[in-house]
């Protein structure tokens, strides 16, 4: 296989005159980097034999006395980049140790996306998982922000602003879906298939791109690759996008709800016919474990201060800790509309793309695996189905919620993270250096003086 990855990448070379070798990988909290290299014969044997070196404590993995690390292409991930100006071959890398072994680094998610599959395959007997993501984002016309001692601010400018009904609202009133065929274009280029586009909720240009689904690995690299493609196209016509969750006052938040099932035997491994969703013990148990662990779940798939200015009732917010068929503030929904076998599943609503998505999808699937494994029945647990509005009914005593900021959520996973260390996934030193990047960020927002303090305290 991996020869096939190697003449295919060089017939790409060959045919699109390709004059640079791009490699991209992402550091600790999902940010994108990359390095580039001029082609020159036999380019690609010499980085599958020795890689490139580089500091991984820049990359928030390690500290500065042992940073050293080399990151080598994953041939399978080859894609010309269409935002640079000289033809280039853009690469996803795996990271490894400079030690004799050239052993893989354990904080790699994208070695650890691999480590679970094989993990969800020995305790499940589930051949695969796939997820299907759907992306929430703003764009602006125009967007200025700044922080300094003596200043801090932020501030937007919008082309659209509805009074309600937004959602699906049609053009000339949507003035980005022009914008959404374009990406589309690009994302399928990029071998992500877009199942559809719409305007959101929000009122001042918010958007929506579902794509389709693929395995764990390939989906963390297209959330990364939509990112990238939407970031660049919208400079390129003059544009802002933000994936934050909670961009805006009082306008609904951007979530990535991630739509998930597993396959065993080549078939939908959650369906049965007749049960609550046509969705059968498997499946339960996946969801019970997915509920049970989601407070210690949000320090990744919700991982930053923002990520809870989105999670309170409301705007469709995705707090509680049930599931069901209809009410969109479960933290669980499983779509009415799907009538398909081969595509039962679930959504799991609470995650935002401010999360690493590797770190974010493998934690998930390590939470499902716990529930299978200990036989964590949701509705025994009290996790519901609950289709009824039960934020405005007696049941909400009953109800447990989601963390109510990063805070939170740290304290959750600190007590609850032994589902996370099954079959040494989750190592002590990526769980301590994760705690310790968060508490980083929390300390840095919370002893910043907030623009809204001066309107509340200034003249107090």
């Amino acid at each position: 296989m991996k020869n096939n990855h190697l003449e295919n990448s060089k017939q790409i070379i060959k045919k699109n005159k390709i004059e640079f070798i791009d490699l991209k990988t992402i550091d600790l909290t999902g940010r994108l980097h990359h390095i580039t290299l001029p082609v020159y014969p036999n380019i690609l044997e010499k980085l599958l034999n020795e890689g490139v070196g580089f500091d991984g404590s820049s990359y928030g993995f390690r500290k500065v006395e042992n940073s050293d690390m080399i990151m080598i292409p994953d041939l399978a991930t080859a894609k010309v980049d269409p935002f640079r100006d000289a033809s280039t071959l853009s690469f996803y890398s795996h990271i490894f140790l400079t030690d004799e072994k050239r052993s893989p680094f354990n904080q790699d998610g994208r070695y650890l996306a691999k480590k679970a599959e094989e993990l969800l395959k020995k305790t499940t007997g589930a051949d695969k998982s796939f997820w299907g993501p759907e992306f929430e984002f703003y764009i602006f016309s125009k967007v200025e922000y700044d922080t300094r001692t003596a200043s801090s601010y932020y501030r937007v400018e919008h082309a659209e602003e509805f009074y309600k009904k937004a959602y699906h609202a049609a053009n000339p009133f949507d003035e980005y879906d022009d914008f959404r065929d374009e990406a589309s274009k690009l994302l399928k280029a990029q071998g992500i298939n877009v199942k559809y586009h719409h305007h959101e909720v929000g009122e001042r240009g918010q958007q929506e791109i579902e794509t389709y689904f693929s395995d764990l690995l390939t989906t963390a690299d297209n959330i990364i690759t939509a990112k990238y493609i939407l970031f660049n196209f919208a400079k390129q016509k003059g544009l802002f996008i933000t994936f934050m969750p909670k961009p805006m006052y009082q306008q609904a938040g951007n979530g990535m709800h991630l739509h998930l099932y597993l396959t065993k035997n080549g078939k939908n491994a959650f369906y049965k016919k007749g049960e609550y969703g046509n969705m059968n013990e498997l499946g339960r148990y996946f969801i019970g474990g997915m509920l049970k662990h989601a407070p210690a779940l949000a320090a990744f798939t919700n991982p930053s201060t923002n990520s809870y200015k989105r999670l309170v009732p409301g705007f469709e917010a995705p707090v509680a800790l049930t599931y069901g068929q209809g009410n969109r503030a479960s933290a669980i929904r499983i779509p009415k509309y799907v009538s398909n076998p081969d595509e039962t599943r679930f959504e799991y609503r609470p995650p935002d793309a401010t999360s690493n998505p590797y770190l974010a999808l493998v934690a998930m699937l390590l939470a499902g695996i716990d529930g299978v494994t200990n036989k964590i029945d949701p509705i025994k647990e009290g996790f519901g189905p609950y289709d009824k509005n039960f934020l405005d009914g007696n049941d909400v005593d009953k109800i447990h919620f989601l963390p109510r900021n990063l805070t939170e959520a740290l304290d959750a996973l600190a007590v609850d993270n032994d589902f996370l260390r099954r079959g040494n996934i989750f190592t002590d030193e990526l769980l301590e250096q994760w705690v310790k990047t968060k508490n980083e960020e929390i300390h840095s927002i919370g002893t910043m003086p907030h623009p809204f303090e001066y309107k509340m305290y200034f003249n107090l």
